[in-house]
């Protein structure tokens, strides 16, 4: 690291261009390009954030308060001696990609592999070799079609309100799904309750229109035949999926059958990618925490959001009981949403994303927000699956 002159020798803001939210002491340029502004604020934290950080912005950085660690020297003894004094410290901002982001594109593909072996399930094709993996393919493409789709939507978003994020991080899984989904990482500070909501609308709006999509394409296609041996072993499994309100209209809609009365036919493997893809929806929905649909109501409700967000777990801890007490399903979905009221609450302990200015909604986003969190209702399914033998 390196020692410089605090009036001349970086380029982020000037010591006396902070006054008077922040009272420079010196700054300190570190070798990764951070400038630390050592100092004291004079004002309220939230208001030196809205007065300091589109400064900061406007010379290429994101700032953050913090508490950091200084080792001096005793001029005496010579002893380093360590003490904590607070600086804003200030990154450097890059909203595009920087490099060949190799860390992507290895997930990815892996999440292809285990995707195109989800596929050969659903087909019920053997897999001997690697070229087996390939008659896996239209479930494949489904899956990371509407997860994809989902997250650059995210992704554009942020990148036209001028907010750091990563490109999807695809989770592979090898498992009948083939993946746990597909995420991108949220590097900047968001600007206002706007972007807050249209990055966290964005993904869900997108992925739902291209569930849409494979769906009716997935219903068009020609069902698939199980084999003799599969369905008389006694080894065998049955996955029996609860479809949501929407598969079911879209079914009725195009006038193509969802199940079959011959139980040696199943519907298209697209048509169940389609399903992950009005699943994840409504999980992303869930108004808590960093979800989706946590963004979205904070920025709709403000702080009130938190109370909305301590009732999730309530909520689906709740639908787990009843389907164990009272409804005649197996383990599965009792499992599935106590599982998923504990992610809940401890999101909902996290807390949102915060934005730097916190004006309320325009009235159209509003009515936006409303309708997205009725369509994605009808994404929800009580029971979305049940795994039982033949």
């Amino acid at each position: 690291m390196s020692i410089r002159d605090p009036e001349t020798d970086h380029d982020g803001p000037s010591p006396e261009a902070l006054l008077p939210a922040f009272r420079t002491e010196d700054v300190e340029v570190k070798e990764d390009g951070r400038l630390v502004y050592y100092g004291r604020p004079t004002v309220e934290y939230r208001r030196m954030e809205r007065e300091l950080w589109p400064l900061f912005r406007e010379h290429g950085y994101e700032v953050r308060l913090d508490v950091v660690n200084d080792a001096e020297k005793d001029p005496i003894t010579g002893v380093a001696i360590n003490t904590e004094r607070q600086a804003l410290v200030a990154e450097p901002r890059n909203v595009g990609v920087d490099g060949i982001p190799w860390t992507n594109i290895a997930m990815l593909a892996a999440t292809v592999l285990t995707t195109l072996y989800a596929g050969t399930i659903w087909y019920y094709e053997p897999v001997n070799g690697p070229l087996d993996l390939l008659a896996g393919w239209p479930f494949a493409v489904a899956v990371l079609g509407v997860l994809g789709v989902h997250e650059l939507g995210h992704y554009v978003l942020s990148r036209y309100h001028d907010v750091q994020a990563s490109l999807p991080y695809f989770i592979p899984v090898p498992t009948f799904i083939g993946t746990f989904g597909a995420v991108i990482k949220m590097e900047g500070r968001i600007p206002d309750r706007k972007a807050l909501f249209d990055i966290g609308i964005a993904g869900p709006i997108a992925g739902l229109i291209a569930a849409v999509g494979v769906a009716i394409v997935g219903l068009h296609l020609d069902p698939v035949a199980v084999p003799p041996d599969v369905l008389n072993s006694e080894n065998a499994i049955q996955l029996e999926i609860g479809y949501p309100l929407l598969l079911q209209f879209l079914a009725w809609a195009t006038g193509q059958p969802l199940e079959y009365s011959d139980p040696s036919l199943v519907t298209s493997p697209v048509v169940f990618g389609a399903w992950i893809g009005f699943f994840i929806t409504f999980l992303n929905l869930l108004p808590v925490g960093q979800l989706d649909g946590g963004h979205i109501i904070r920025a709709m409700a403000g702080d009130r959001s938190e109370t909305i967000a301590a009732l999730v777990p309530m909520v689906l801890f709740g639908l787990a009981g009843y389907l164990y007490i009272f409804a005649n399903v197996g383990f599965n979905a009792p499992v599935l949403w106590a599982f998923w009221g504990l992610i809940a609450l401890g999101l909902a302990y996290v807390g949102p994303a915060t934005p730097v200015f916190d004006e309320p909604l325009d009235r159209k986003r509003m009515a936006l927000g409303i309708l997205t969190f009725l369509v994605g209702v009808l994404c929800f399914t009580p029971v979305p699956f049940e795994i039982t033998g033949i």
